[in-house]
């Protein structure tokens, strides 16, 4: 019995009930059980190998999102003839992007799965995306790259990955506002405000002014998030003069 194995006979679903379910979402059934185990650990959790080094997903979080890339990468190698490097990497950061990882995850409810200390609702919407590239890291330990090549293809690549509309595809709201004033030589800024909210949760205000005019504003968790809030408004408000160019 292996190391992981031994950690994680404790979990209550050791029945066959997560395996199974582990089976539906990744098309074929798993070898080590524990690779998936280890998939779904939070940190918070505290576990360790009898080596002292940490058993939770984070390590698989990064395998799999190399794992990702590479295989969205010689995609779009294969497919987009004509890309130059500029282009291909563009199109790669639009499928890998952690809005996308984030809608892939919530798509199969992986937060269910997951092995906590802390409620599940305090939990950020990343969690879901750090989850999807966990369990890449997983399939890649467990089956090796071909097996991460087909759940990729089935689960991203192929209900997900269409050229043209990558192409017409914004990752960030604020980086098309910004580099349009730039080409226009429109003076912006953005701006936090105080926030009088009343939320149990810190929230930040934030304007953008374009001008002097104000073109956005937006309140969110964080200051970056306020920030893509308000340029995405700002973004619809100049949708036209923005494409015209």
């Amino acid at each position: 019995m292996s190391a992981i194995k031994k950690i994680f006979q404790s979990r209550p679903d050791k029945d066959g009930i997560f395996f199974k379910r582990m089976q539906s979402i990744l098309g074929f059934k798993p070898k080590e059980i524990g690779y998936y185990e280890k998939a779904f650990t939070h940190r918070s959790l505290g576990l360790s190998k009898n080596d002292g080094n940490p058993l939770n997903y984070e390590r698989l979080e990064f395998l799999g999102d190399a794992m990702l890339g590479a295989v969205i990468a010689a995609h779009l190698f294969g497919e987009v003839q004509g890309g130059n490097e500029g282009y291909l990497t563009k199109m790669r950061s639009k499928v890998v992007s952690r809005k996308h990882l984030n809608e892939l995850g919530r798509e199969l409810n992986l937060l269910r799965y997951v092995r906590a200390a802390i409620p599940k609702e305090h939990f950020g919407a990343n969690i879901y995306g750090n989850l999807f590239e966990a369990l890449i890291g997983a399939i890649y330990l467990d089956r090796g790259y071909k097996y991460c090549e087909k759940f990729i293809f089935k689960r991203v690549i192929e209900p997900y990955v269409d050229i043209e509309k990558l192409e017409g595809r914004i990752i960030s709201y604020k980086s098309v506002l910004i580099e349009w004033c730039q080409k226009e030589k429109k003076k912006f800024n953005f701006e936090v405000y105080e926030d009088t909210g009343q939320d149990a949760v810190k929230h930040f205000g934030v304007k953008l002014t374009i001008d002097k005019s104000v073109a956005g504003k937006a309140r969110a968790t964080s200051k970056k998030k306020a920030e893509e809030i308000a340029a995405k408004r700002a973004y619809y408000a100049f949708q036209r003069e923005i494409q015209a160019k």
